[in-house]
This record gives structure tokens, C-alpha cells and sequence, in this order.
């Protein structure tokens, strides 16, 4: 009876730690949240955009469906030959954007921190064209207080330039994180989140383009 309980116990003991390792196991993978907390974060706020700048087109469109002429003869006309180029340089930096998070999926460094800093390169270039557009309007007279006119330009496009400038601080922060070798295919959330915003970002500048420049 001894000998046998001793033959028994080695081989039921390892068959308890499985069950129990298979346990813990599945208890790991049902704590992963289907979607993390910071991507659930930048959903929020990107909800939360989407309204701001729903309410900023919906005053545009009242005064500009209202105005007798637009715009207005004494005011400068807005570049749209400048503006059709650089709507193509930041819906470039889209595509650089996904490419960098394939990289990123991949665990390819080298090609990750190449297309981010594209990324961030044609994001700086869209915010300087933009820039020194603005500059020559306001030397042709084109400024906040030129009526409604001036005012919903300046409100509208400003705070779609405001985002783009707050994409580009984020992505040169994922580029210096990259440099380090912080992101891998097991650690990418960094740079989905940034590519998220970026997105909304990007995705948002056709609309105000059609509406602002070409209507």
C-alpha cells in the first residue's frame, strides 16, 4: 500500500500544477481589456473634438450662407493654389503615419523611427506653409477683426492649426521614445494612440479645405 500511494503522488501532483498554471493562464488573458485605457482616452477626446468642430462649421455655414457677398470685395481673396499643395502634404503624412505603425507591429526600429520623423517632418512643413500664408493675408488687410469674414477664417482654421500643432509635439515625443527603442510588437500602444489622433487630425483638414477655401 506504501509503495503504490508513493507512485501515485508523482504523477497526480503535476497534473494539479498544470490545471492550475492552465488557470492562471486564462485568468491573464480574460484581465486584458479588450481596448487599454489610453486608447479608450483618446476615443473620449476625439468625440469630444468632433463636437467642438461641429459647432464651429455650423457658425460658419450660418454666416456664410447669409452673406450677400463672400468675401467680402474690400477683403483679399484666401490662396487656394498654396492650400491644394499643402492639403497634399498632410494627408501624406497619413500614409507615413500608418507605415510607421506597421513598422511598429513588426518590431522594425530602423524603418519606425524613419517614418515618424517623416511623419513629423510633413506635419512641421504643413504648419509653415500655413504659417506664412496667414502672415500675407494679414499684410493684404485679411485679420480677426475683418468681420465675420476674418473672424470664423481665423477661429476655424486656427483651431484646426492648434491640433496640428499639438499632433506634432506628440509625435516628436514617440520619436524620441522610438530612438530609444521603446516600441516592439508587444509594446506598439504608444504609437497607435499618436496615430489615432493623427488621424482624426488629417481626416478633418479635407472638410474645413472644402468648406472654407473652396465654397
Amino acid at each position: 500500500m506504501t509503495a503504490s500511494t508513493a507512485k501515485v503522488i508523482p504523477l497526480v501532483a503535476p497534473i494539479r500544477r498544470s490545471r492550475s498554471s492552465g488557470s492562471s493562464a486564462g485568468a491573464d488573458q480574460s484581465e486584458r481589456p479588450f481596448i487599454s485605457s489610453a486608447m479608450l482616452a483618446i476615443m473620449m477626446l476625439i468625440a469630444s473634438e468632433m463636437m467642438l468642430f461641429s459647432g464651429l462649421i455650423g457658425s460658419f455655414l450660418i454666416f456664410r450662407l447669409q452673406a450677400a457677398f463672400w468675401p467680402p470685395p474690400a477683403l483679399p481673396r484666401l490662396p487656394i493654389a498654396v492650400t491644394w499643395v499643402n492639403t497634399f502634404v498632410l494627408l501624406s503624412s497619413a500614409l507615413t503615419m500608418t507605415l510607421a505603425l506597421r513598422a511598429a507591429h513588426c518590431s522594425r526600429q530602423r524603418i519606425l523611427r524613419r517614418y515618424l520623423l517623416a511623419t513629423l517632418a510633413l506635419g512641421v512643413t504643413f504648419l509653415a506653409v500655413q504659417g506664412s500664408e496667414w502672415v500675407r493675408l494679414v499684410a493684404h488687410g485679411l485679420k480677426l477683426s475683418s468681420g465675420t469674414y476674418g473672424g470664423t477664417f481665423y477661429l476655424l482654421i486656427g483651431c484646426h492649426g492648434a491640433h496640428v500643432t499639438a499632433g506634432v509635439i506628440w509625435l516628436a515625443c514617440v520619436a524620441m521614445a522610438a530612438m530609444g527603442g521603446r516600441y516592439n510588437a508587444r509594446n506598439a500602444g504608444g504609437v497607435e494612440v499618436c496615430a489615432v489622433y493623427w488621424y482624426f487630425v488629417c481626416a478633418v483638414w479635407p472638410l474645413l479645405f472644402g468648406l472654407v477655401y473652396l465654397m
